[in-house]
């Protein structure tokens, strides 16, 4: 699935760049958002795959794009991954309690990104409704 289409919401352009620069050269598509508004229309508009989300972002934060995300049934089968600094333990069950369907820390490790993309695309959604 190596063609999947990844929308990234992010608001970092350096962190932006970095994880697309990634997918890209793995063989994936990539949409980019840098805030959760323009993350929640783009993937109204882009059929994403999966979408990775930052927490921390300008205007409305990663749980309340998440939450608009899922109000779309066209978009209830699509994985949604937080991405954040907050690496604490409370902070993955938060994430996962709001109903994201993963979590990875930043920094990102470039050397593992490819193939956690890959297994969040082969596992989908963790909880269905």
């Amino acid at each position: 699935m190596a063609s999947a289409r990844i929308l990234i919401v992010e608001d970092n352009p350096i962190n932006l760049k970095l994880v697309r620069d990634v997918l890209t050269i793995s063989g994936y598509e990539v949409v980019a958002a840098p805030s959760g508004e323009e993350g929640v229309t783009l993937a109204q508009s882009c059929a994403p795959d999966l979408v990775l989300m930052d927490i921390q972002l300008p205007g409305i934060d990663g749980y309340e794009a998440l939450r608009m995300i899922r109000q779309s049934p066209h978009l209830d089968s699509v994985p949604v991954v937080a991405v954040t600094a907050f690496a604490m333990p409370e902070d993955r069950e938060r994430a996962s309690g709001a109903g994201f369907d993963g979590y990875l820390s930043k920094p990102l490790s470039v050397r593992s990104l490819p193939s956690q993309i890959q297994d969040y695309l082969s596992v989908g959604r963790t909880d269905v409704r």
